[in-house]
């Protein structure tokens, strides 16, 4: 895990003003999947109790049912891993002078992609449907004149605040840079006459 009091290739001056993960209700998704998917094979066989122990005493099917119901099992939490993993390592960091996104694909990718405030040209909030409504969740779209158009925050909570929050540190991170540039434009005017 990425610790906040040291960022990659940190800056002088430069702190985390946000760190972001995706909102809970993404994690209460994968629960609700797994519990299902689980769940609804365990009452299917607790329901057909004597039809599946009759097809366990087979010497044919019972060892190609158990290989398969194993595989199946696996399948569900090795899925429900991978979600988890996904779910816990995409993080978005918010600093005074840029923006990292760290995004894992599956267990052996993952993806970090840094934007400077000063690049950025617009920021968007999309809440769409009844739950991120109620529960206040959504997508922030950061948009760049650059190579990579676009930062997408995925499912994050308040995305009206972020929202708000990146479009006030790229106004101050603007203003600071036009103020070094003139305050180094004078020094050299100074050193010429």
């Amino acid at each position: 895990m990425m610790r906040l009091d040291h960022l990659p290739n940190q800056r002088d001056n430069e702190h985390v003003v946000l760190f972001l993960r995706r909102h809970w209700f993404a994690l209460l998704t994968i629960a609700t999947a797994f519990v299902l998917l689980v769940g609804a094979p365990l009452a299917a066989g607790f329901y057909f109790q004597e039809t599946i122990l009759d097809w366990l005493a087979h010497p044919v099917i019972g060892p190609l049912f158990t290989i398969l119901a194993s595989i199946y099992f696996l399948s569900i939490w090795l899925f429900a891993f991978l979600e988890f993993t996904d779910y816990y390592l995409d993080t978005w960091i918010i600093t005074n002078e840029r923006i990292i996104n760290i995004e894992q694909e599956g267990l052996f990718n993952r993806t970090a992609s840094e934007l400077d405030l000063a690049a950025v040209q617009d920021t968007t909030a999309e809440i769409r449907g009844i739950l991120q409504t109620i529960f206040t969740y959504g997508q922030v779209y950061v948009q760049t004149a650059g190579e990579k158009g676009r930062f997408h925050f995925k499912n994050i909570d308040n995305p009206e605040h972020v929202k708000e929050l990146v479009t006030r540190l790229v106004e101050e991170d603007k203003r600071r840079i036009s103020m070094l540039g003139a305050g180094s434009h004078g020094k050299i005017k100074s050193v010429i006459k």
